[in-house]
């Protein structure tokens, strides 16, 4: 019998597709995702032995589990984030469930707004950051382009040219996305805020204190001046002291810099961004100065794809009723349940995109004022701002130019930092 070498594999060689380094800083391999698990040995062992877990036993576990979940890739077994699974679980299930009964639709498109809102205050108030939204945005799109194709298409109501013009849509949106996730433009600090070093020299030994080397510290003592120069000299303080102010205004703790001009630290992404209006969760990703016009054609691309996308569903399973009220008056469509379930998608596609119109609305109202939603949501909080239509307006009063000159800065705004391009997802 030949004898297995003992040699351990060089912490040096590239990775093949299947390995992957764990969360020790071991090489590990995806097909050994249910060996040697220490962590849910020892919790099973304890609880056979009905003692009490370690505080962090479930924790450790939980990391182990999802340090192991991986896929193959070329440089290296990648890591699979458990908030992309639960849509693409959930979002077929409920659907399929929803387009049984009319009654059962209700239930369920009423919860699902509720669970996503759930979740979204849920991770809000942590802080933290999660793919969960941005698959479930990537998912619906691809779901409900899927079933276009393979449901509504087949009934015969949907030329080649409808359905070329909401592909050529999907794929639009689907390009803007990707550059959006190119990167909202990160502040980096300014020269002109760096200020000159000082460097302190400790007296040698056996030295007089007042003479270093040949150079002498003077302490000068300047004498009472004349009126005039006493009044430029309060106002030099004067506007030192204002500087100063806006030095500590704009001082970042975080990233120890001087933040830009209507630059603003996410804590979510943990930098600073320029220009920042807010982190979208639907992006995972914040929206800035480089990607803010890129971000708002992705709105509007989606919402018209989503729009005729949804006039083609409703004259396909409905087509004796006005396009208008089809969405709440559709006799016979739960009969077949391919009309069901195309009737529920349309549905589904419907809340999605009142929500992203309702997102889009803010962005061209705060366009139009040249404020950001950050700077909305500071002037309400410190009553700085002026708020019309019950909130749904804020006039912060310091950026806004005009309506046509506060679109023409927002068109003609840049970055820069170079765009860093991130992954999709």
């Amino acid at each position: 019998m030949k004898k297995k070498s003992s040699k351990e594999p060089d912490p040096d060689e590239p990775l093949c597709c299947c390995e992957y380094l764990d969360r020790r800083g071991g090489r590990s391999h995806i097909a050994a995702c249910c060996c040697d698990c220490e962590d849910l040995d020892e919790a099973c062992d304890r609880w056979m032995k009905r003692e009490p877990q370690k505080p962090d036993s479930l924790s450790q576990v939980v990391a182990t589990v999802t340090d192991r979940l991986r896929v193959p890739w070329l440089t290296g077994a990648k890591r699979i984030d458990l908030s992309l699974l639960p849509p693409l679980i959930l979002l077929p299930v409920l659907l399929h469930i929803a387009a049984l009964h009319l009654l059962l639709g209700i239930v369920v498109l009423t919860l699902l707004p509720g669970m996503v809102l759930w979740y979204y205050y849920f991770t809000h108030r942590k802080k933290g950051r999660t793919l969960f939204f941005l698959s479930l945005a990537l998912f619906s799109l691809a779901y409900m382009y899927y079933l276009f194709i393979t449901e509504v298409v087949p009934q015969g109501n949907v030329s080649i040219l409808q359905m070329g013009v909401v592909t050529f849509g999907v794929v639009l949106t689907l390009v803007s996305l990707t550059l959006t996730k190119r990167g909202p433009g990160f502040a980096r600090p300014c020269s002109a805020d760096t200020h000159s070093t000082i460097t302190y020299h400790t007296p040698l030994p056996d030295r007089d204190s007042a003479q270093l080397d040949g150079s002498r510290h003077q302490v000068v003592i300047a004498s009472r001046g004349s009126p005039l120069q006493q009044k430029a000299s309060k106002v030099v303080v004067e506007a030192d002291k204002e500087q100063n102010d806006i030095v500590r205004k704009n001082w970042c703790h975080i990233c120890r810099m001087v933040r830009p001009p209507r630059a603003g630290h996410c804590r979510i992404c943990n930098t600073c961004i320029q220009r920042l209006d807010h982190h979208c969760v639907w992006i995972n990703s914040c929206v800035g100065q480089a990607n803010h016009c890129s971000f708002l054609m992705t709105l509007l691309l989606f919402l018209l794809t989503s729009l005729y996308g949804i006039s083609l569903v409703l004259r396909s399973v409905c087509p004796h009723e006005n396009l208008l009220t089809a969405l709440l008056y559709c006799p016979g469509v739960y009969d077949q349940y391919s009309s069901a379930l195309s009737f529920t998608c349309a549905w589904y596609s419907s809340i999605v995109t009142g929500g992203m119109l309702h997102l889009l609305v803010l962005q061209l109202i705060n366009i139009s004022y040249n404020v950001t939603e950050r700077e909305a949501r500071l002037a309400v909080r410190e009553k700085t701002g002026r708020s019309l239509l019950w909130g749904l307006i804020i006039d912060t009063g310091l950026y806004s130019r005009g309506f046509c000159s506060n679109w023409l800065e927002f068109l003609t705004m840049g970055s820069d930092s170079e765009p860093t391009l991130t992954d999709l997802v």
